[in-house]
Protein backbone atom coordinates (compact mmCIF):
# COMPACT_ATOMS: atom_id res chain seq x y z
CA UNK A 1 0.00 0.00 0.00
CA UNK A 2 1.42 3.42 -0.97
CA UNK A 3 2.04 6.03 1.71
CA UNK A 4 1.76 8.80 -0.89
CA UNK A 5 -1.26 10.92 0.00
CA UNK A 6 -2.65 14.33 0.80
CA UNK A 7 -3.80 14.87 4.36
CA UNK A 8 -5.90 17.64 5.87
CA UNK A 9 -5.47 19.27 9.25
CA UNK A 10 -7.89 21.95 10.50
CA UNK A 11 -6.93 24.39 13.25
CA UNK A 12 -9.55 26.98 14.05
CA UNK A 13 -10.62 28.62 10.79
CA UNK A 14 -7.56 27.47 8.81
CA UNK A 15 -7.26 24.17 6.92
CA UNK A 16 -3.82 22.81 6.03
CA UNK A 17 -3.37 20.37 3.15
CA UNK A 18 -0.11 18.44 3.53
CA UNK A 19 1.63 16.76 0.58
CA UNK A 20 3.10 13.43 1.72
CA UNK A 21 5.20 11.09 -0.40
CA UNK A 22 8.31 10.43 1.67
CA UNK A 23 9.90 7.99 -0.78
CA UNK A 24 9.86 10.60 -3.60
CA UNK A 25 10.43 13.92 -1.80
CA UNK A 26 6.69 14.54 -1.81
CA UNK A 27 6.32 14.17 -5.59
CA UNK A 28 2.68 14.20 -6.67
CA UNK A 29 1.36 10.87 -7.94
CA UNK A 30 -1.61 10.49 -10.27
CA UNK A 31 -3.76 9.52 -7.29
CA UNK A 32 -2.69 12.64 -5.41
CA UNK A 33 -3.45 14.92 -8.37
CA UNK A 34 -6.93 13.38 -8.51
CA UNK A 35 -7.36 13.66 -4.74
CA UNK A 36 -6.62 17.39 -4.53
CA UNK A 37 -9.76 18.75 -6.26
CA UNK A 38 -11.93 16.47 -4.12
CA UNK A 39 -10.34 17.78 -0.93
CA UNK A 40 -10.68 21.36 -2.11
CA UNK A 41 -14.36 20.90 -2.95
CA UNK A 42 -15.02 19.74 0.61
CA UNK A 43 -13.01 22.54 2.22
CA UNK A 44 -14.63 25.20 0.04
CA UNK A 45 -18.07 23.98 1.14
CA UNK A 46 -17.04 24.02 4.84
CA UNK A 47 -18.15 27.43 6.12
CA UNK A 48 -15.97 27.06 9.22
CA UNK A 49 -12.85 27.16 7.03
CA UNK A 50 -11.79 30.72 6.16
CA UNK A 51 -8.33 30.10 4.68
CA UNK A 52 -6.19 27.27 3.36
CA UNK A 53 -2.48 26.46 3.68
CA UNK A 54 -0.71 24.09 1.30
CA UNK A 55 2.57 22.60 2.48
CA UNK A 56 4.74 19.51 2.30
CA UNK A 57 5.74 17.01 4.96
CA UNK A 58 9.18 16.57 6.48
CA UNK A 59 10.82 19.79 5.34
CA UNK A 60 10.11 19.47 1.61
CA UNK A 61 7.29 21.18 -0.25
CA UNK A 62 7.05 19.04 -3.40
CA UNK A 63 9.71 17.77 -5.80
CA UNK A 64 7.32 17.69 -8.76
CA UNK A 65 5.15 15.13 -10.50
CA UNK A 66 6.01 11.46 -10.05
CA UNK A 67 7.35 10.64 -13.53
CA UNK A 68 6.21 7.05 -13.14
CA UNK A 69 2.89 8.49 -14.37
CA UNK A 70 4.52 10.25 -17.33
CA UNK A 71 2.57 8.54 -20.12
CA UNK A 72 -0.74 9.51 -18.57
CA UNK A 73 0.35 13.13 -18.20
CA UNK A 74 1.75 13.31 -21.74
CA UNK A 75 -1.33 11.86 -23.39
CA UNK A 76 -3.61 14.40 -21.73
CA UNK A 77 -1.60 17.55 -22.54
CA UNK A 78 -3.28 20.65 -21.12
CA UNK A 79 -6.21 18.48 -20.02
CA UNK A 80 -4.00 16.51 -17.62
CA UNK A 81 -5.01 15.72 -14.07
CA UNK A 82 -2.17 17.97 -12.91
CA UNK A 83 -3.58 21.00 -14.74
CA UNK A 84 -7.08 20.16 -13.49
CA UNK A 85 -5.81 20.09 -9.91
CA UNK A 86 -3.87 23.32 -10.39
CA UNK A 87 -6.90 25.11 -11.84
CA UNK A 88 -9.08 23.95 -8.96
CA UNK A 89 -6.55 25.29 -6.48
CA UNK A 90 -6.31 28.61 -8.35
CA UNK A 91 -10.10 29.03 -8.33
CA UNK A 92 -10.55 27.96 -4.69
CA UNK A 93 -12.90 30.61 -3.30
CA UNK A 94 -10.96 31.21 -0.08
CA UNK A 95 -7.45 32.64 0.43
CA UNK A 96 -4.64 30.13 -0.10
CA UNK A 97 -1.07 30.30 1.21
CA UNK A 98 1.79 28.02 0.17
CA UNK A 99 4.14 27.30 3.08
CA UNK A 100 7.36 26.28 1.36
CA UNK A 101 10.47 24.54 2.63
CA UNK A 102 13.08 22.64 0.67
CA UNK A 103 12.35 21.60 -2.90
CA UNK A 104 9.54 23.37 -4.74
CA UNK A 105 10.11 22.07 -8.25
CA UNK A 106 8.04 21.24 -11.33
CA UNK A 107 4.57 20.23 -10.21
CA UNK A 108 5.39 21.58 -6.75
CA UNK A 109 6.16 25.00 -8.17
CA UNK A 110 3.00 24.69 -10.27
CA UNK A 111 0.93 24.24 -7.10
CA UNK A 112 2.70 27.02 -5.23
CA UNK A 113 2.10 29.48 -8.08
CA UNK A 114 -1.61 28.56 -8.06
CA UNK A 115 -1.85 29.74 -4.44
CA UNK A 116 -2.62 33.37 -3.58
CA UNK A 117 0.47 33.91 -1.41
CA UNK A 118 3.77 32.10 -0.93
CA UNK A 119 5.87 32.17 2.25
CA UNK A 120 9.24 30.45 1.86
CA UNK A 121 11.99 29.22 4.13
CA UNK A 122 15.50 30.42 3.38
CA UNK A 123 16.41 26.84 2.40
CA UNK A 124 13.70 26.64 -0.28
CA UNK A 125 14.72 25.97 -3.87
CA UNK A 126 12.55 26.57 -6.92
CA UNK A 127 12.68 25.23 -10.44
CA UNK A 128 10.60 24.62 -13.56
CA UNK A 129 12.39 21.75 -15.37
CA UNK A 130 10.48 20.96 -18.62
CA UNK A 131 13.43 22.01 -20.82
CA UNK A 132 15.59 19.42 -19.06
CA UNK A 133 12.98 16.74 -19.77
CA UNK A 134 11.77 17.61 -23.27
CA UNK A 135 8.28 18.52 -22.09
CA UNK A 136 5.97 21.39 -23.00
CA UNK A 137 4.82 23.15 -19.85
CA UNK A 138 1.00 23.44 -19.91
CA UNK A 139 -0.28 26.72 -21.36
CA UNK A 140 -2.44 27.68 -18.33
CA UNK A 141 0.51 26.99 -16.04
CA UNK A 142 2.94 28.96 -18.21
CA UNK A 143 0.63 31.96 -18.35
CA UNK A 144 0.04 31.91 -14.59
CA UNK A 145 3.78 31.83 -13.96
CA UNK A 146 4.37 34.72 -16.40
CA UNK A 147 1.64 36.83 -14.77
CA UNK A 148 3.29 36.31 -11.40
CA UNK A 149 6.97 36.90 -12.18
CA UNK A 150 6.82 38.68 -15.56
CA UNK A 151 7.70 37.37 -19.02
CA UNK A 152 11.49 37.63 -18.72
CA UNK A 153 11.78 35.80 -15.40
CA UNK A 154 9.30 33.15 -16.58
CA UNK A 155 11.35 32.60 -19.73
CA UNK A 156 14.55 32.29 -17.71
CA UNK A 157 13.00 29.64 -15.46
CA UNK A 158 11.51 27.74 -18.40
CA UNK A 159 14.43 28.08 -20.84
CA UNK A 160 17.11 26.97 -18.35
CA UNK A 161 15.33 24.64 -15.96
CA UNK A 162 17.80 25.88 -13.34
CA UNK A 163 17.06 25.90 -9.63
CA UNK A 164 16.95 29.29 -7.95
CA UNK A 165 17.26 30.03 -4.25
CA UNK A 166 14.66 31.69 -2.04
CA UNK A 167 16.26 35.13 -2.16
CA UNK A 168 16.16 35.21 -5.94
CA UNK A 169 12.60 33.89 -5.88
CA UNK A 170 11.75 36.84 -3.64
CA UNK A 171 13.41 39.34 -5.97
CA UNK A 172 11.48 38.16 -9.02
CA UNK A 173 8.16 37.98 -7.16
CA UNK A 174 7.85 34.19 -7.12
CA UNK A 175 7.46 34.31 -3.33
CA UNK A 176 6.17 37.04 -1.01
CA UNK A 177 8.36 36.53 2.05
CA UNK A 178 11.51 34.59 2.99
CA UNK A 179 12.16 33.61 6.59
CA UNK A 180 14.41 31.26 8.55
CA UNK A 181 13.02 27.72 8.30
CA UNK A 182 12.07 27.63 11.98
CA UNK A 183 10.04 30.85 11.64
CA UNK A 184 7.91 29.93 8.62
CA UNK A 185 5.14 28.01 10.38
CA UNK A 186 4.58 30.78 12.94
CA UNK A 187 4.49 33.44 10.21
CA UNK A 188 1.99 31.47 8.13
CA UNK A 189 -0.17 30.88 11.20
CA UNK A 190 -0.10 34.60 12.02
CA UNK A 191 -0.84 35.61 8.43
CA UNK A 192 -3.75 33.23 7.98
CA UNK A 193 -5.03 34.21 11.42
CA UNK A 194 -5.20 37.84 10.35
CA UNK A 195 -6.86 36.96 7.04
CA UNK A 196 -9.44 34.78 8.83
CA UNK A 197 -10.42 37.75 11.02
CA UNK A 198 -11.02 40.09 8.08
CA UNK A 199 -14.28 40.48 6.18
CA UNK A 200 -14.81 37.32 4.19
CA UNK A 201 -16.87 39.35 1.75
CA UNK A 202 -14.00 41.77 1.06
CA UNK A 203 -11.45 38.99 0.72
CA UNK A 204 -13.58 36.81 -1.56
CA UNK A 205 -14.50 39.73 -3.83
CA UNK A 206 -10.89 40.94 -4.00
CA UNK A 207 -9.67 37.48 -4.98
CA UNK A 208 -12.18 37.15 -7.81
CA UNK A 209 -11.52 40.65 -9.14
CA UNK A 210 -7.71 40.41 -8.98
CA UNK A 211 -7.82 37.03 -10.69
CA UNK A 212 -10.08 38.52 -13.38
CA UNK A 213 -12.86 36.03 -12.75
CA UNK A 214 -15.56 38.63 -12.00
CA UNK A 215 -17.45 40.23 -14.87
CA UNK A 216 -19.53 43.42 -14.52
CA UNK A 217 -22.60 41.51 -13.40
CA UNK A 218 -20.61 39.65 -10.74
CA UNK A 219 -19.00 42.86 -9.47
CA UNK A 220 -22.47 44.42 -9.15
CA UNK A 221 -23.50 41.33 -7.18
CA UNK A 222 -20.59 41.87 -4.79
CA UNK A 223 -21.62 45.49 -4.21
CA UNK A 224 -25.15 44.26 -3.55
CA UNK A 225 -23.77 41.88 -0.94
CA UNK A 226 -22.09 44.81 0.82
CA UNK A 227 -25.39 46.66 1.01
CA UNK A 228 -27.44 43.64 2.05
CA UNK A 229 -25.03 42.24 4.64
CA UNK A 230 -24.34 45.35 6.70
CA UNK A 231 -20.67 44.37 6.59
CA UNK A 232 -19.44 47.90 5.83
CA UNK A 233 -21.61 49.46 8.53
CA UNK A 234 -20.16 47.05 11.06
CA UNK A 235 -16.62 47.76 9.90
CA UNK A 236 -17.05 51.52 10.17
CA UNK A 237 -18.79 51.25 13.55
CA UNK A 238 -15.98 49.06 14.89
CA UNK A 239 -13.36 51.54 13.68
CA UNK A 240 -15.20 54.46 15.30
CA UNK A 241 -15.62 52.52 18.54
CA UNK A 242 -12.03 51.24 18.45
CA UNK A 243 -13.03 47.62 18.79
CA UNK A 244 -12.53 44.52 16.64
CA UNK A 245 -15.24 44.21 13.99
CA UNK A 246 -17.78 41.41 14.21
CA UNK A 247 -18.10 40.46 10.56
CA UNK A 248 -20.85 37.97 9.84
CA UNK A 249 -21.05 37.53 6.07
CA UNK A 250 -20.70 33.97 4.84
CA UNK A 251 -20.55 32.91 1.19
CA UNK A 252 -23.72 31.49 -0.35
CA UNK A 253 -23.71 27.75 -0.86
CA UNK A 254 -23.51 28.28 -4.62
CA UNK A 255 -23.55 31.14 -7.10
Amino acid sequence: MSDAELTVEVTGAVATVVIRNPARRNAMTAAMWRQLPVLLDGLEADRAVHALVLTGAAGTFCAGADLGDLDELLDAGDASIAVTAEERLATFAKPTVAEIRGACVGGGCQLAVACDLRIAAADARFGVPPARLGLVYPAPTTRRLARLVGPSAAKHLLFTGELIDAERALRIGLVDEVLPADAVAARVAALTGVIAERSRLTVAAAKEIIDERADAERIAWWHGQVRASGEAREGVAAANERRPPRFGWTPPAAH
